[in-house]
């Protein structure tokens, strides 16, 4: 086994059931490239220049098969790549020993515990000839709090962050707020074509893959709640409502909450909603979501799990450590918790963590395609500055924006309607858009 990869339990990948897996994995990666056409329009537009040389980019991201299109994206570019999860259960075997088999050092299995979550991590920050990392790509902030916590000399060497999701973009927020953040960064969830695609429509298909798959429950005629309403909740809310099922808001945001009203859902509070539920479901990125005060209202096999990047929205450790709950798995991701005083059961998912890549594949490819082109945008940017950005938080302009649409119109059959120079006057804007000029952030 090589020292620069551990995926499935030391799994030699020049054994046959490491070679199966990979080529298992190759097969899936070609078919995902067809679905991704924005990675590949930017492989084939950065090839030559190699705008990533030198890069040596560490990276904390499930690792899918979509993932494997990202890094075989930036190692085209000339980046240098070391990988690791963002979850214990996101991993796809395949994926991870096909990225293996190429040389890439990855260090990610399905159902890490947590201390080898933490390992895994840490095998990313130097690369083998000695050198620290000095390109981050996060999903969710571990990796970043790693380095600013446990490797704080690292973080001069550092030229940039590109960050994933929403829980992720808080922490660094917050790092900023306080003054203890340590190299620029990018928000690449507030990108238009990654949380209005990404977050909603790629949601919208995978949670309820993940519920079907992991339950074989019918969702018609079902009362779903959904705890939050923002581009996560939107998406699960609109594919419950699509299967039939009468979903029920709960909201902290009023405008959220308007919103929500506004397409005619019901909205509650958690204590109102629980004892309604069949399946609930938590979207918010914050913690004790869903208490034991609510679970002892719910109704016998109530289903319940988690949209958000980690599993504190539901609180596991009272069901685990309550001495009138017994625990049954009925498989490694599907956990019955039988309430002995309230004769009842309730099913939990992925233990609370996210049920889309817990229960299942995770977004389809070509949702991934827009969040991973916003990716490599961010890391474009930030590497080929000419010199280190200042310690903030930014988005991507939205004209590298409006480039992500664009190289997914043509794979959907789309035509966009040109201005003529007589309307472009009128609205006093350039023929081909506003924002051409305003590709770069420095």
């Amino acid at each position: 086994m090589s020292k620069n990869y551990r995926i499935k339990d030391d799994l030699d990948i020049n054994q046959p059931e490491g070679k199966r897996l990979a080529e298992w994995g190759r097969q899936e990666i070609l078919l995902a490239e067809k679905e991704m056409p924005g990675l590949i329009a930017l492989r084939q537009e950065f090839t030559k220049t190699k705008p990533l040389a030198g890069a040596r980019i560490a990276g904390c991201l499930h690792m899918t098969i979509q993932t494997a299109v990202l890094i075989e994206t930036l190692t085209a570019l000339g980046a240098h790549v070391r990988w690791s999860s963002c979850n214990i259960f996101s991993t796809q075997d395949h994926a991870a020993a096909a990225i293996a088999a190429t040389g890439v050092p990855v260090f990610a299995w399905k159902g890490l515990t947590e201390e080898e979550y933490e390992w895994c991590i840490a095998q990313t920050l130097f690369f083998d000839d000695g050198k620290p990392l000095n390109m981050i790509i996060d999903d969710g902030g571990d990796l970043t709090n790693v380095v600013h916590l446990k490797h704080p000399e690292l973080l001069a060497g550092i030229k940039g962050i590109s960050e994933e999701t929403t829980t992720g973009v808080r922490n660094l927020l917050k790092r900023q707020k306080n003054g203890t953040l340590g190299a620029p960064a990018i928000n690449v969830n507030d990108s238009v074509t990654k949380a209005k695609f990404d977050n909603l429509y790629g949601c919208r298909e995978s949670v309820l893959d993940g519920i079907r798959r992991a339950t074989d429950i019918m969702i018609a005629g079902k009362v779903v709640v959904i705890a939050g309403y923002g581009d996560v909740g939107k998406g699960c809310a609109q594919a419950m409502r699509g299967s039939g099922a009468r979903v029920i808001i709960t909201e902290i945001d009023p405008i959220c909450a308007y919103q929500a009203a506004m397409e005619g859902y019901q909205v509650c509070t958690m204590t109102e909603a629980a004892p309604q539920g069949d399946i609930f479901i938590t979207a918010t990125g914050c913690k004790d979501v869903i208490l034991g005060e609510h679970m002892e209202l719910m109704r016998d096999q109530a289903i319940l799990c988690n949209a958000g990047h980690f599993d504190c929205e539901i609180d596991i450790a009272w069901l685990d450590h309550h001495p009138q709950i017994k625990k049954t798995s009925m498989t490694p991701h599907v956990d019955i918790y039988q309430l002995k005083q309230a004769k009842k059961s309730l099913i939990v998912l992925a233990r609370g963590r996210l049920v889309n890549l817990g229960c299942a594949t995770g977004h389809p490819s070509f949702v991934m395609s827009n969040s991973f082109a916003n990716q490599v945008l961010a890391q474009i940017n930030l590497w080929t500055a000419p010199t280190r950005l200042p310690p903030t938080v930014t988005k991507l302009p939205k004209s590298l924006d409006e480039k992500v649409a664009r190289l997914h119109l043509e794979k959907l059959g789309i035509h966009l309607t040109e201005l003529t120079e007589e309307q472009a006057d009128y609205l006093g804007i350039p023929i081909d858009g506003p924002y051409k000029s305003d590709d770069y952030l420095y």
